[in-house]
């Protein structure tokens, strides 16, 4: 009597995706990055894994792809975590997601694009339910990329990517609520630290607030008396942005330094000299962070709600998590708050 021999295809088990890197030569990291098309993969990497799923016949497991929602974790990328203003966020955020059980963990991811990708795939690779990305550097195609895989809402960015969410303060009416502070009190020379990128996106806040300083002055009759400091929103651009202004043939008698962290770098340069402001020249932030409210340095700036930002970010991303589709982007208005770092120019 015969006795009947399963075949082949049933004595095999399905292949996992831990297979298909050991197969491979590579880890199973690796593996699940081309199985995502994610950020940074080479395209030998990506042959070789892919001859490696054809010659086992592997398949992704859709129960496996749609496991994500479980782990109870956000996912929050900033550049760095000296700006005082992402910590405001954060606040707004935890305080919305946390009493629905979520944990934010934040991923520091440093001032150029490739980093910000590596970190963002980071984050996927560790099964966050979803992600907060604040001001991000990436492409738009990377953004909508991130996008197909979880949900995404974008913090301080004017984006328009397909399939995500995003929350930004009105940054051209912020600008311009600066100059018309500084215009009011009898300023005419104003400076702009602008944040120099290279290749910027359009969409990001420093393009829309040097827009908006640019057609404030022009309004006011002031085209020819508008100076651009080139330097980097951080605490060294600010330090480096008080050399430039002082080198200027007619030193401003104001500058709007773009954010509240310039300005703290601005401020600390003086000090350093000796100098004060506003008898060096009026100085005006943006962010409204809490330290520009501490009495020592009592900030003029303008306030975007970094607190509404986190807050709504969160109810976006909740909503999303929960499954709905349909894209928000958000608009806060901005409100300018005085305080004694601005005053009349010295006659």
């Amino acid at each position: 009597m015969v006795s009947a021999q399963p075949i082949d295809g049933a004595k095999r088990k399905r292949a996992t995706i831990v297979d298909v890197a050991k197969h491979a030569g590579v880890s199973t990291a690796s593996a699940s990055k081309v199985l995502r098309n994610a950020y940074g993969v080479s395209d030998s990497m990506r042959e070789r894994v892919q001859r490696s799923m054809d010659e086992l016949g592997y398949r992704p497991h859709k129960l496996a792809r749609g496991m994500r929602g479980s782990t109870y974790t956000i996912g929050m990328m900033v550049s760095d975590i000296d700006n005082p203003f992402f910590s405001v966020i954060a606040d707004g955020l935890r305080g919305v997601v946390h009493p629905q059980s979520y944990e934010v963990l934040i991923s520091t991811a440093g001032y150029d694009a490739a980093s910000q990708n590596q970190a963002i795939e980071a984050l996927v690779d560790h099964q966050m339910d979803g992600l907060i990305l604040v001001a991000p550097l990436v492409s738009n195609d990377d953004l909508e990329r991130v996008a197909r895989e979880l949900p995404v809402v974008v913090v301080g960015r004017h984006t328009s990517a397909a399939g995500l969410d995003s929350v930004s303060g009105d940054d051209r009416v912020g600008a311009a609520l600066a100059v018309e502070h500084l215009v009011e009190i009898g300023h005419r020379r104003i400076a702009f630290v602008a944040n120099h990128q290279t290749d910027p996106e359009s969409d990001r806040p420093e393009s829309y607030r040097l827009e908006g300083f640019l057609d404030a002055m022009g309004r006011h009759g002031l085209a020819a008396a508008a100076t651009i400091i080139d330097s980097t929103w951080t605490l060294e651009g600010g330090r480096e942005a008080v050399h430039r202004i002082d080198a200027q043939d007619e030193p401003p008698t104001a500058v709007f330094a773009g954010a509240d962290i310039t300005a703290l770098g601005i401020l600390s340069e003086l000090w350093d000299n000796h100098r004060q402001v506003p008898a060096a020249f009026s100085l005006v932030g943006y962010d409204n962070s809490r330290i520009s409210a501490i009495g020592p340095i009592a900030l003029t700036t303008v306030d975007q709600s970094g607190d509404i930002m986190g807050r709504e970010a969160g109810r976006l991303l909740l909503e999303r998590i929960a499954g709905r589709v349909e894209s928000e982007h958000l608009l806060l208005e901005p409100r300018l708050v005085a305080r004694s770092t601005t005053a009349p120019p010295a006659v």
